[in-house]
């Protein structure tokens, strides 16, 4: 079959004014497309998915098997249930054809080999680390194959993991609209930016300092801190634009008197000993270089009784309207919880709904500073004895994060929704689901496994996801097993001891395949 265009695809020099207009226009049409082709699954549609991690690459060099990250958002093929969804997706380095067909063996109600003619899988067979929309960007021919796969311009829109000036360009080239913030607005989802929003949107946030560059900046902050509590232990210090915990340091007080004038100068000198940067493979001095660029904050270590780290995910739509679209507990590691492992869904239902109810409040201020699409608001949430909790906004991610591909992959699933009021997932049939995620699971003696070798121990031991009773097991990042031993797993249970008990088991079994 011919395939048809609208109109051509701006050919303009990134970084001009005549892109801006250009994303600007898209971004207008796109209003229109989301009214119209959203609502109805049966509309023609075409989805290009670009999950970049357009972010910083000395982080990226962080995270082991960062690369295989690119297959988090292989959820989004479960969009070819809808019998007239296209979906082209691109990725740096090939995707082994049994994780596709893993993917595609999930989908309700639709043949594999129907699903597989509307995909188009693309790569740029490219395994360095620059991100991925940069890539494509250098590839006039790839970008000239996506395009072809795009029937109509007018249904088709970008979704990416977060989007930057790359993303932008990209989008421009190939004369779509992403469904997500302007990168004009990237100080918004910054630690700094947060700190403002939270204020303006009268919620509780840690005592602590924003738009801050310099190790004198950070010295200072820390010295206000302890003296405004000179009982006070710990501190963190954070990048403007870290993820996953690896642009952040803890700052332990120690033998210094809140009260002397020369605070600052001490606090300085005592960094080597007692400014700790999450990241193992960051030394000190990098972290500062990687804070003078970036800016950043320095805020006070939240400390309670009991302690949770709640995130609240929430869609901006193209309407300006706000969807809560669902809570998780995110389980933290390192020694001082700063790590991002895993989550649980639903968050506790001892603070879900007031959790939800102080992410609303910042959500609607983002709407006023013209975010849209997926966004994750993390709290540190405490509690003394018979108290209420008390909930402290950390960060807004304008971007997918670690809680997004799982939840997709529930809701594509079991076709269910979050209510946010009650703090509970139904699926269409009324069920009550819950699962534990995480994209960390690793162990060396995983590595050499092959992608077909994990779906074979899967299949063998019925690490499934049984539509009939609507629990099992989601394998992901499946492609980075191989090289690293690390994979990702979602478990749905319909309560939250047999999610965990999912995991747990499948962790039994890969270790006994591989020992």
């Amino acid at each position: 079959m011919q395939k048809t265009f609208d109109k051509p695809a701006m050919q303009v020099v990134p970084g001009t004014v005549e892109e801006d207009r250009a994303f600007e226009d898209l971004k207008t049409n796109f209003l229109e497309q989301y009214n119209t082709v959203f609502p109805n699954t049966l509309a023609q549609r075409t989805v290009v998915v670009v999950p970049s991690l357009t972010l910083d690459k000395e982080m990226l060099k962080q995270i082991k098997g960062v690369i295989h990250y690119e297959e988090r958002m292989l959820c989004m093929l479960m969009l070819l249930r809808m019998p007239r969804t296209n979906v082209v997706y691109i990725t740096s380095v090939p995707v082994a054809d049994s994780i596709i067909d893993y993917y595609l063996h999930m989908l309700p109600g639709i043949a594999g080999h129907h699903a597989r003619s509307r995909l188009t899988m693309l790569s740029c067979h490219d395994a360095s680390n620059i991100p991925l929309a940069q890539k494509i960007m250098t590839r006039p021919r790839l970008i000239a194959r996506i395009k072809a796969h795009i029937p109509h311009l007018s249904t088709a829109h970008l979704s990416c993991y977060n989007i930057t000036d790359a993303e932008k360009s990209l989008a421009v080239q190939l004369g779509i609209p992403i469904y997500g913030t302007d990168p004009a607005k990237f100080y918004e989802g910054t630690k700094s930016g947060s700190r403002k929003t939270f204020r303006e949107s009268g919620v509780c946030l840690p005592d602590g300092f924003e738009d801050l560059y310099t190790r004198a900046d950070i010295a200072h902050a820390l010295a206000v801190l302890k003296r405004q509590n000179p009982s006070r232990q710990k501190a963190v210090v954070k990048m403007n634009d870290g993820f996953s915990g690896d642009g952040n340091a803890i700052y332990h007080y120690a033998n210094l008197d809140s009260y002397d004038l020369a605070l600052e100068a001490a606090i300085d000198q005592s960094f080597g000993q007692y400014l700790k940067p999450i990241s193992p493979n960051l030394p000190l001095e990098e972290f500062f270089e990687k804070f003078t660029q970036m800016g950043g904050i320095v805020e006070a270590f939240v400390e309670g009784m009991f302690k949770a780290s709640p995130s609240v995910q929430c869609i901006i739509t193209p309407n300006g309207n706000v969807q809560l679209v669902s809570t998780h507990d995110q389980v933290l590691g390192g020694d001082d919880g700063q790590i991002f492992v895993g989550a649980i869904f639903p968050a506790s239902a001892e603070y879900s709904t007031t959790v939800a109810a102080e992410a609303l409040k910042i959500a609607q201020t983002m709407v006023k500073k013209g975010a849209l699409g997926r966004m994750a608001i993390d709290f540190i949430s405490v509690k003394e004895a018979s108290e209420a909790w008390v909930h402290y906004a950390i960060e807004i991610n304008l971007r997918k994060g670690g809680t997004t591909h799982p939840y997709l992959m529930l809701q594509f699933l079991t076709d269910g929704h979050y209510n946010a009021e009650t703090g509970e997932y139904l699926t269409a049939s009324g069920n009550k689901c819950f699962y534990f995620a995480s994209d960390n699971v690793v162990n060396p003696c995983y590595a050499g496994l092959t992608p077909d070798d994990l779906m074979e121990i899967a299949a063998f031991h019925q690490l499934m996801f049984s539509a009939a009773s609507q629990e099992g097991v989601m394998l992901h990042m499946v492609g980075g097993i191989s090289q690293y031993g690390k994979l990702g797993m979602v478990c749905i249970g319909s309560s939250p001891e047999r999610a965990r008990a999912f995991f747990d088991q499948t962790i039994e079994i890969l270790n006994a395949e591989c020992s």
